[in-house]
């Protein structure tokens, strides 16, 4: 039985797929302190928040059952990542519900700012009629810089194309002269972007890098007719400069919808000239509430019964859109990784995964390299590793992780391989997912086959000679253990059995198996039904 704790205010139709949900509880407790949260947050499997609920650090230092977090909404201001990733905890986020609301609201805002709205309609309540005093300006034929072309720039550099602007972004990611099929200009730099531009909206993300990404100098560079509009994140503009900006007529207007401190309590930006503010309205309306709960809920609910990753912030490279043969791949990189766990007690100086095969499966080759490590070292560490922290358990021990990716073999036209060497010491796997979604294991250290790897199975490594299949056939039988698949493979002078074992297999019988002469090594692997990933 999977039990969700519901930390914040989540849509009723968001409630209703969980309600759905066979074999799943939930339970509603808002209004939570880290320290109350912190006491609790172990006895569920998964977590609904929105802005309103702190998930510190402390709440991560006993995570218990806790696998996922799921914010319904874009920022996960409110949750330490590093702390949940250190924990194995899956934080995802909701990165499109929202963009249409959000991108409307930037030109609502946009709009209000360019025919003075709100003051208007001040004036107007108030008895006035003061048409020149309210001369405006139209879009039409005016440039936009857009900083950050992503799902929210885009959607407004779509709605700006239809006023007939002309537009114009920068992301550092962006290559080339144009986007959007050429419609959208690409400036090299901020620098290039600013004096350019009439209107500046800004749709980049928070980091280190972009705090407070507009300032006095950047202003500076600005037409003075030029107006700025914020409906992304407070920090990304110095909000004393902006302040200083409008007030000196340095720039011309601002419209500013969000706030480093929320509300902006004694923010300079409150009494300034020409600015139009909002309560961080972005996705204030029905239809983005409505979607960002229930895609919260529905991609926490994939993950926790299929292990389908939608919206990860804690899983670096992982693609946005997994096919079914991605996801069948990144089940056959953790199959692999538990048929090496048993030499791997030790540890490990390096994991080497190697794809042969297409730019898809080269794509995923890394994220496929750390699912590899996470199932193979689990058995051996205290603690949860899965994809979300196995990246920088890595690099804490000094765990080399590597991605080869080369052309495709003739037999198979995808195959990835998974080494793991420590000292002078290496193993090999290699499997491939053929075209009935099937994984198969190919390769144990050079011994070729062709194996499902589910089930329990039993790898005995042992001298080819004759009468070896018999004494392991006949110990199997005493103990009325049952044989249901057996794969051999030979090289120089020793050979490998792979038994796929119905029921279990006693130590007593192992210790008999490594008892005989003929018989290098014994080892019994469990890996789950195919059907329960």
């Amino acid at each position: 039985m999977l039990t969700i704790l519901v930390a914040d205010t989540i849509a009723e139709e968001g409630l209703s797929l969980l309600r759905a949900t066979p074999n799943l509880s939930f339970e509603v407790k808002t209004g939570l302190k880290p320290a109350e949260l912190a006491a609790i947050v172990g006895n569920y499997d998964g977590m609904l928040i929105r802005s309103s609920v702190q998930v510190t650090a402390e709440v991560f230092a006993k995570p218990g059952r806790l696998r996922v977090i799921a914010r319904a909404g874009v920022g996960v201001d409110n949750v330490d990542v590093s702390a949940a990733t250190a924990a194995g905890v899956l934080v995802m986020n909701t990165p499109d519900a929202n963009t249409i609301s959000t991108a409307e609201h930037a030109m609502t805002l946009l709009l209000s700012l360019m025919r003075h709205v709100p003051d208007a309609h001040a004036s107007t309540r108030g008895g006035g009629w003061e048409r020149k005093a309210f001369m405006g300006r139209q879009l039409c034929g005016k440039t936009l810089g857009i900083v950050g072309l992503g799902r929210i720039g885009s959607a407004v550099a779509e709605r700006a194309l239809s006023f007939q602007m002309n537009v114009l972004a920068f992301d550092p990611f962006l290559r080339g002269e144009t986007a959007m099929d050429g419609r959208v200009r690409v400036a090299k730099s901020l620098d290039e972007l600013l004096p350019r531009v009439d209107c500046l909206t800004l749709h980049a993300v928070m980091t280190e890098e972009t705090k407070n990404l507009i300032g006095a100098a950047q202003l500076a560079k600005m037409k003075k007719s030029a107006v700025i509009v914020n409906c992304a994140r407070g920090g990304l503009i110095d909000d004393a400069a902006l302040a200083e900006a409008l007030n000196r007529g340095i720039i011309s207007g601002a419209a500013i919808d969000v706030f480093p401190n929320e509300p902006p309590v004694g923010s300079p930006l409150l009494a300034a000239k020409n600015i139009v503010l909002t309560p961080h309205l972005g996705a204030s309306t029905e239809e983005a509430q409505l979607a960002v709960s229930t895609d919260a809920a529905q991609s926490m609910l994939d993950y926790l019964l299929h292990g389908t990753i939608r919206g990860a912030v804690n899983v670096a490279g992982l693609p946005a859109n997994l096919t079914d043969r991605d996801r069948a791949y990144l089940d056959l990189a953790a199959r692999i990784g538990t048929i090496l766990a048993p030499w791997c007690a030790d540890g490990i100086d390096r994991l080497t995964l190697t794809t042969h095969g297409g730019a898809s499966l080269t794509a995923l080759g890394p994220t496929l390299g750390l699912t590899a490590l996470a199932e193979l070292m689990s058995p051996h560490i205290e603690g949860r590793l899965n994809l979300v922290n196995a990246g920088p358990y890595a690099r804490q021990r000094g765990i080399e992780v590597q991605h080869v990716s080369q052309s495709a073999e003739r037999e198979f036209q995808e195959v990835v391989t998974v080494r793991v060497e420590r000292g002078g010491e290496n193993h090999l796997v290699e499997g491939a997912v053929f075209l009935d979604g099937r994984p198969r294991i190919l390769a144990i250290d050079g011994y070729r086959m062709e194996m499902v790897p589910d089930g329990l199975v039993v790898l005995i490594f042992n001298d080819d000679r004759p009468g070896v299949i018999g004494v392991v056939g006949t110990l199997f039988g005493d103990h009325h253990i049952n044989i249901a698949d057996m794969f051999l493979s030979r090289r120089d002078k020793t050979a490998l059995m792979c038994l796929k074992i119905d029921g279990q297999v006693p130590d007593s019988l192992v210790e008999q198996l490594r008892r005989s002469p003929a018989i290098l090594s014994v080892r019994t692997i469990r890996l789950p039904p195919l059907a329960a990933r």
